[in-house]
């Protein structure tokens, strides 16, 4: 009995340490139905179709490119083999966009924006012989809404809601307001009144009907001239809703110091519009994912100043990369971070990647990501793949990033042939 057990240990340890030099041989391939790729981009047709637990004996999954190559071939659809071990696995329909190039940025920018009509921001009282009452509280008048119209005419700044508020308080008749509240329109009344001590009438509310601040540019387009930057939407500092945009400008600024970020206290770069103001190009949109527009001209970088490519959200890889950006003055600089993680869409969504930077010059002058960056692109591989937009409170080494498909999408250049746009 005793060497029957002897011999079954024997042979179980024989095939436990048989299993610790077996190497698996078997392929776990995960092979979409359909694939989209960028016309004469044909080496990401070999990294399509990701491969796990392959040992060193084991052949990669390979692409029949007898059956179909990217590299000239017409935009449109195509079929395309995969094969294991020479035998074919699968056909998967090749959807392949025109090859779409953009000049990458990395210029600061200041940035000038006019609302739609005046936007409220708060509430006030007036002390008034009755007590003290807030007209626009009373008409229930809220923060965020924007004063789109009064008494039938067009309210496109605040110098011309003062005349209306003086003629409604001395003929003691309500002004009708058109406001939007969330894209709805409403129609409320406000009825001025006078201050004690004062001729002059008053609504009881703050209103504003522009903002400015600083960002970084992230491309345009050289055939178009129509441009992205920032890569998050431009939020009022007060209500912290999006700014509906009217019009606007982006004009050139230089970065005058930088205040460094740290675990739980963002940085910041401190910027100023240049001595001459020069208007690069309007601003036609404020979207989640940025804020997008025309060059008048096109700009130089001094970096990387030629068309490059770009790449699809689902064709972004985890690894080094570089952003574009000003830490002092205007000079463009390209700095080292690695992408942690990114996550392929197929309809536009925000923070799409985690980046970390691991530039020792950049963590030394900024301490990583730092408020001004937002709109910095990521060149990868030799293409643009997207743009910086938000950094982690207690790690600014470390951030969020969109992609650059959506973003080309919002500035109204299509890769789609229209398809995927009308579908998002």
């Amino acid at each position: 009995m005793v060497e029957k057990r002897k011999i079954i240990g024997v042979i179980l340890l024989v095939f436990v340490i048989s299993i610790g030099f077996y190497k698996p041989i078997q392929k776990y391939v995960s092979i979409p139905k359909e694939l989209v790729l960028i016309e004469g981009q044909q080496e990401d047709l070999q990294k399509a179709f990701p491969v796990f637990n392959l040992s060193s004996q084991s052949d990669f999954v390979k692409v029949n490119e007898d059956t179909f190559t990217v590299e000239g071939a017409k935009q449109g659809d195509a079929n395309v083999t995969v094969t294991v071990g020479g035998a074919p696995v699968k056909n998967v329909n090749v959807k392949v966009l025109k090859d779409i190039r953009v000049i990458p940025g990395g210029q600061s920018i200041g940035v000038k924006l006019n609302t739609l009509g005046v936007l409220v921001v708060g509430h006030h009282l007036v002390d008034s012989k009755d007590g003290e009452k807030s007209p626009g509280e009373i008409a229930e008048i809220e923060v965020g809404d924007i004063i789109t119209k009064i008494n039938g005419k067009k309210i496109e700044n605040m110098t011309q809601v003062t005349p209306f508020v003086q003629e409604a308080g001395e003929k003691k008749e309500p002004l009708k307001l058109e406001i939007m509240r969330e894209n709805e329109i409403l129609k409320k009344e406000l009825t001025p009144i006078k201050a004690k001590g004062e001729s002059s009438y008053r609504l009881g509310l703050y209103i504003r009907d522009s903002a400015a601040g600083v960002g970084t540019l992230t491309f345009f387009h050289p055939n178009t001239n129509k441009y992205g930057a920032l890569g998050h939407v431009i939020s009022d500092m007060d209500t912290q809703k999006p700014i509906i945009v009217n019009d606007g400008q982006i004009v050139s600024s230089l970065v005058t110091s930088i205040e460094k970020g740290s675990n739980g206290d963002p940085g910041e770069k401190l910027a100023r519009f240049t001595n001459d103001r020069k208007v690069l190009g309007t601003i036609t949109k404020n979207s989640p994912f940025g804020i997008f527009g025309e060059l008048h001209d096109p700009i130089k970088n001094n970096v990387l100043d030629q068309a490059m490519p770009i790449t699809l959200s689902h064709q972004v890889k985890e690894g080094p990369a570089q952003i574009l950006t000003v830490v002092e003055g205007e000079e463009v600089r390209k700095f080292d971070i690695e992408i942690v993680s990114s996550v392929p869409q197929k309809f536009p969504a925000t923070k799409g990647m985690v980046i970390k930077v691991t530039d020792p010059e950049l963590l030394e002058a900024t301490g990583g990501i730092i408020q001004g960056m937002s709109g910095s692109p990521i060149i990868q591989d030799g293409k643009v793949v997207g743009a910086v937009t938000h950094v982690f409170v207690n790690d600014p080494t470390s951030g969020y990033a969109c992609h650059v498909e959506w973003m080309l999408q919002e500035a109204g250049i299509d890769i789609y042939n229209n398809e995927k746009a009308k579908a998002s």
